[in-house]
């Protein structure tokens, strides 16, 4: 099924039950435009999340974080959730809900030798995956995955033969990111493999307030609470996974959207420097050049 229109829940009449309904029977994308969206809770299945403008905030277990272009999440199935969009900006959401037997399927053939599919071609026992529910940055193969999925619906319009293949493919990628992040966890100091994934979990929620709050300043000891981590805790075992500390990776976020604002629109310096959260356009400066070589003026002129 194809949605190109967000759903108003507050619209008298709607049947709440009926829509949701559906996600159990069908493969769903929606590929919306909206000036705002707003869902207060949802238990759904599978799902890839990602928006190509504006953004939009998911709450997730008690935490919340915000899905921005170039970034994606993936949701399990029966997990409860909320999202809303609000501040007036345009947003062009792409979300993909995947019928359970049908993820199932493509996760059995792919930890499956072909040798064994020649001989089970039809499943048997359900395969599922538990992802950790973090953001994710969308990888060029990926990109080339939603890109050509976009381009069928937009020349072709939708047929769900032609869409149900391009899904297979795009589980594929999530099944390259589940591999990704197991490697991931992998890295945490801790004896069982229950404890890594817990922690891991844990600083994922930590690198997702880094993401969705950069603007501001998060501190140590607020990014300890909510991540459920001691700070030390949280600084050793962060260093680990992600090769820098909390605020070194704070800090990358700033200069990477400052670079796409350089890049990309005309903003003056000031107005980036406050929107990339740093203290004064010379802090800023000094940070864009420590970290790219170069000052963000002459930055922008080259590109």
């Amino acid at each position: 099924m194809y949605f190109t229109r967000l759903p108003d829940h507050t619209q008298p009449g709607f049947d709440e039950a009926l829509h949701f309904s559906r996600f159990k029977k069908h493969n769903i994308i929606f590929n919306a435009e909206s000036s705002s969206s707003n869902c207060d809770d949802h238990v759904g299945c599978l799902s890839f999340k990602t928006v190509l403008s504006g953004e939009e905030w998911y709450g997730i277990n008690g935490h919340r974080l915000a899905i921005r272009p170039g970034q994606f999440l993936i949701l399990n199935d029966d997990q409860h959730y909320s999202c809303t969009s609000d501040n007036g900006e345009k947003l062009k959401i792409l979300s993909v809900f995947f019928k359970k037997e049908f993820a199932s399927d493509v996760f059995r053939h792919a930890i499956s030798k072909e040798e064994f599919l020649l001989d089970e071609p039809v499943a048997g026992s359900p395969e599922t995956l538990e992802f950790f529910q973090t953001l994710n940055h969308i990888t060029p193969e990926l990109q080339l995955q939603l890109s050509g999925l976009l381009a069928t619906l937009d020349q072709q319009g939708y047929n769900e033969t032609m869409m149900d293949e391009h899904l297979v493919f795009l589980l594929f990628q999530l099944i390259r990111t589940y591999k990704s992040e197991s490697q991931r966890a992998g890295q945490v100091s801790a004896l069982k493999s229950s404890t890594r994934a817990e922690i891991y979990r844990r600083l994922c929620m930590a690198k997702d307030i880094l993401h969705s709050t950069y603007m501001e300043s998060p501190d140590l000891n607020t990014i300890s609470s909510l991540s459920c981590l001691s700070v030390p805790q949280l600084v050793r075992q962060f260093k680990a996974v992600f090769q820098v500390t909390p605020h070194q990776y704070l800090i990358r976020i700033r200069l990477k959207h400052a670079a796409d604002l350089l890049k990309f629109t005309n903003k003056p310096i000031h107005e980036i420097t406050w929107r990339c959260g740093f203290e004064n356009v010379s802090a800023f400066s000094r940070a864009f050049k420590s970290g790219h070589g170069i000052q963000p003026l002459n930055f922008r002129k080259l590109r």
